[in-house]
């Protein structure tokens, strides 16, 4: 399979690249390059970021980075300076002139798509959009990073507070996550695609259960993220970190509304099991032992 699907990609990446205007030294007519007008434009869309951010969200370089915001500033377009609150941090802006050329290239890509689809059907025109939403899905979910994180990093933090407000929109009376604070065995997983967090997994021993048994908490995807498969990476690199760290069980709780995870967890090998704490939402119990082939080092 891998090989017919590298041989399709690679036949888009040329097809689109042509089309779209990405080989054009003036990308759209513009006098500057793509990779000048993407870092224009992003921030522009963001409505000036930080110079970390940028290069998070664009897989930039330092350098790289550097030169395209030196040729921008060059240009008038964009002003960089330490940020007003903290000025370790730069903060690139677009300058009067700046935003002219952010406006004019939002024009000039608007009017490049419309062109392009422009000869198709409705019909075609509604395959070709669902086409590209599942494609732009599954590359961006390829391209997902997965980071071991502490459990009070921010990017942690963020993703329990999104993970805790769907569970309150999604119970029938809601959601209440009780006193804060964690173990300081507990480890968190964070995913991030174009510098947001998207998903989100905790580990944390349960000596009250065993001593060599890790429970999963906390997980989470995003709403906009749903059918890429990121769940289910999540769960498996969770497993991953348990049976590294010498546990030999895994078990979980979930809710009777939460149908997916149960089906996620059905899928990858977890069991029913009875009630092993007091969690008063927790409707459902699951474990998974541990492969005989999986290394087994000191615990965590």
């Amino acid at each position: 399979m891998t090989e017919p699907l590298v041989s399709t990609l690679r036949r888009f990446n040329r097809t689109y690249t042509q089309r779209v205007g990405a080989l054009e030294e003036s990308f759209l007519g513009t006098g500057r390059p793509l990779a000048a007008s993407r870092v224009l434009f992003e921030i522009g869309t963001a409505g000036g970021c930080t110079v970390r951010h940028l290069r998070d969200l664009l897989g930039l370089d330092s350098g790289q980075l550097a030169r395209l915001l030196r040729a921008l500033e060059t240009d008038g377009l964009v002003l960089t300076e330490p940020d007003a609150d903290d000025r370790r941090v730069r903060v690139a802006r677009l300058t009067p002139a700046g935003s002219v050329a952010y406006d004019d290239l939002e024009r000039r890509s608007e009017d490049r798509a419309v062109a392009l689809v422009a000869p198709l059907t409705d019909r075609q025109q509604g395959r070709l959009a669902e086409a590209l939403w599942t494609a732009d899905l599954l590359v961006r979910a390829a391209t997902v990073r997965l980071v071991e994180v502490a459990a009070h990093d921010p990017r942690a933090q963020e993703a329990t507070r999104r993970y805790v407000a769907e569970l309150d929109r999604r119970f029938p009376d809601g959601f209440d996550p009780g006193p804060s604070g964690e173990e300081p065995e507990t480890v968190a997983l964070v995913a991030t695609s174009d510098a947001q967090v998207i998903a989100h997994g905790a580990l944390r021993p349960v000596p009250e259960v065993g001593a060599d048994v890790a429970e999963v908490k906390r997980m989470w995807v995003d709403d906009g993220w749903r059918g890429a498969g990121l769940g289910a990476r999540m769960l498996r690199r969770l497993e991953d970190v348990a049976w590294s760290r010498g546990f030999a069980r895994v078990v979980l709780d979930t809710n009777g509304a939460l149908g997916e995870a149960i089906a996620l967890y059905e899928r990858s090998g977890y069991t029913r099991i009875a009630r092993y704490n007091d969690n008063p939402y927790a409707e459902a119990y699951f474990a998974k032992e541990r492969p005989e082939e999986a290394a087994q080092p000191a615990g965590m």
